[in-house]
């Protein structure tokens, strides 16, 4: 390696948060640009009128246990279904102030789901901490209903 081809930079030891950029740094920006609801929180705020989206991978979703009345929407197109101005947007996407409350297995996809609602306008986008994880573990509500999937 050439003087300045240096390795890149690792935790600082005793840290968790990384020196340089990758999927931790990003992570932690986007933790820092949302608000996260504990599921107990979250499960509230589902009964005052937000809406829960899943974006579980289906192979997670596959013969697991979901949360009632929480809509499954692909990270894919997860912008796309939620922007109140987009033309293939789901019916519940009607204004930039729905609550969105993201929710994915550990809270790593959905944390970086609800920052991009975020900069996209959604400025009431959360995410679950701990995600489906921690709502399964708090003993909250769970079915094995066929969960309502969007395309």
């Amino acid at each position: 390696m050439a003087a300045n081809d240096s390795p890149p930079a690792s935790p600082a030891a005793g840290t968790s948060e990384p020196t340089a950029p990758g999927a931790m740094a990003l992570l932690a920006r986007a933790r820092a640009g949302i608000e996260r609801l504990s599921p107990q929180e979250a499960l509230a705020e589902q009964g005052a009128g937000a809406l829960i989206v899943d974006v579980r991978t289906e192979a997670h979703r596959r013969g697991a246990a979901h949360i009632p009345g929480a809509l499954v929407i692909d990270l894919t197109v997860l912008p796309w279904r939620l922007d109140p101005g987009f033309a293939w947007r789901i019916p519940e996407a009607r204004s930039r102030d729905q609550r969105w409350i993201i929710v994915c297995r550990h809270g790593y996809s959905s944390a970086l789901a609800a920052f991009s609602l975020r900069q996209m306008g959604l400025h009431r986008a959360a995410d679950i901490d701990g995600g489906f994880e921690a709502w399964a573990a708090a003993g909250l509500p769970l079915t094995q209903e066929a969960p309502d999937v969007r395309e």
